[in-house]
Order: structure tokens, then sequence, then C-alpha cells
């Protein structure tokens, strides 16, 4: 089945007490996000902490990821980048709030762009342009700020709750060009055509897509190979982006690079493997702002053993 298309938020459409919680949730993340930068930041850590304290089998996947990915780091040095990330993705929901209520003039105080002149030079060559990023805990608040400079198109999955589901959407609306479902290829094809650069993120596992198993982290990984089909189809360039959270916790980073080289080729293996090979750079650079909670390699070549026991 096709997936849902999310609709724009009307508060009485979530009045219903099953949706109490979350809007408790979305109260407070209002409230986090009047406290000063570093203050809101460190209350993100805090979330993440407690987040890290709660959750069972999560951590089961993230140790048998950083495990597999990582087998020359110690123990010690694992268990650091396992908590890291949890902290890290406490303090991606604050950034999301900052992405729903901060302004453009506050929000650009704290960010900075490296390499837009590769973007800009696609765009002045008249293609269009994928900004190919992974499932980093960074990705909402690194799409919001590259919106302050420029229109932006990006992908959506539907969220299980339907308040946070429309709620989410609806803020994105407000300062992304197109917001567009996964499943709707010409929509996001058409905007790319027109020169929005689009947010593009193919890193997880899609088991019902065709896949290829591509080279990512040390492991064969299945890798969608829509990516290939997009660039062909749009004849757009793929250029690897990533969002850096400053270590001294001032702002942020948005890394652009060159776009890769002979893509598409004929070859889908060989894209596939591109495309790991741009996202695995920044995991291995910053680790602890990877999304380990997802099960990245629960499809197996045939005749292999589960990864995940």
């Amino acid at each position: 089945m096709g997936e849902q298309s999310s609709v724009l938020f009307k508060a009485s459409d979530y009045y219903s007490p099953k949706f109490w919680p979350m809007w408790c949730i979305i109260g407070l993340l209002r409230l986090v996000s009047l406290l000063p930068f570093r203050i809101a930041l460190f209350i993100g850590r805090l979330v993440g902490r407690f987040i890290y304290l709660i959750t069972g089998e999560r951590k089961k996947i993230v140790d048998r990821n950083l495990a597999r990915c990582f087998p020359e780091k110690s123990l010690e040095q694992r268990n650091h980048i396992k908590i890291a990330c949890y902290q890290n993705i406490g303090t991606s929901l604050i950034e999301m709030a900052m992405c729903w209520w901060w302004q453009a003039d506050k929000l650009k105080s704290i960010v900075e762009i490296e390499g837009r002149e590769h973007l800009d030079a696609v765009l002045d060559s008249g293609r269009g342009a994928i900004l190919l990023t992974g499932h980093f805990t960074s990705l909402e608040i690194g799409a919001r700020l590259l919106a302050l400079f420029m229109p932006v198109q990006v992908m959506y999955r539907t969220q299980r709750n339907q308040l946070f589901d429309s709620y989410l959407y609806t803020r994105r609306s407000q300062y992304f060009v197109n917001t567009v479902s996964r499943k709707n290829t010409r929509q996001l094809v058409k905007g790319i055509k027109n020169k929005i650069p689009t947010w593009y993120a193919p890193d997880q596992d899609f088991k019902r897509e065709r896949n290829v198993f591509a080279p990512f982290m040390g492991i064969a990984t299945a890798t969608i190979t829509a990516s290939s089909r997009l660039a062909q189809s749009s004849g757009a360039a793929m250029l690897p982006y990533y969002p850096e959270r400053k270590k001294d916790g001032s702002g942020y980073i948005l890394h652009i690079d060159p776009p890769l080289e002979d893509f598409p080729s004929a070859d889908e293996f060989k894209d596939a493997s591109s495309i790991n090979q741009s996202i695995e750079k920044y995991v291995r650079e910053f680790p602890e702002n990877y999304m380990w909670i997802h099960q990245r390699f629960k499809t197996r070549p045939p005749g292999e053993a589960p990864f995940y026991p």
C-alpha cells in the first residue's frame, strides 16, 4: 500500500484524550524553545539520557550496529558513542522546537555554510541539485537552517501519531517550498527540474523496494537503486550534504561537498556504493551523530544469517 498523505494541522481535529500526551509534549517543547540556546541544548542532552534509560531492545540494536561497524574500537569507545548518540537524539527534539518557533534572524545567527559554491555552480549550470545526506540526528535542524538561505524541497514519511504528523507536516510546509511524500516521485522530480535544492536521505532499509547489496561501513547493505533513477530522470547532480553541530555548542556548520563523479552511471551497484561511501565519510567522522537505533542492516543477502538475532 502507498503511504498516506499528511494533512494540514487543525487543532479541533485532535481534542480526543488519546492525543493529550502528544499535546503535553508539544507544550513542553514550546516552553523549552523559549530558553537560551545553550540551556535548551543542555536540556536536550538530559532528555536523551532519559530516553537511554527507558529503552531496552533499541539499545541492543545500537550495540549490534556499533560492534559490526566499528570492530576496531573498544567496548568502552563504542559505549561512549552509544550514550552520545542518545544525547543527540534528545537534542534533536529540542532542535525541532527551534525549527518550529525560532525566528529566522535568530536561527541565522548560529549557522554557517561550507561549500555552498559547489551547489551554486551546479544550479548556475542549469542542472538541478539533490542534497544527499543520511539519517543523522541533526537532519531536522540542518534542513531548516539551509532553508534560511535558499528554497528547499524535502521528503517525508508519515508519522504514526496523527497529531504529531499533522503538526510536523504543517510546520515544515511553512519554511520548505515543497514537503513531498517519498512515494510521490513525480512531484519530487518536478521540483528538482525547477532547480529547487532537494534534501534526500536514502540510507534506510526499504526491503520492499528494489535494492542491491552495496558496502556500507564494511557490511553488504541493502541499498535502494531509486537514487540512480531519480538523478537520471531529473538530470540532477548529487551533492553530499551534512549538518554538523559545532563541538563548542555555539551552532552549526552545513557542509556541502562537490557532486558525486560519474553519477548516475549504467551500473546500479557502483552508484549505490558511491552513495554509501559519501554517507559513510561523515558517519566515521561523526559517529555519535548517526541514528544507530535504526535496523539499517536488517535485510540480508540470500542465505546469510539474520543481522539482529
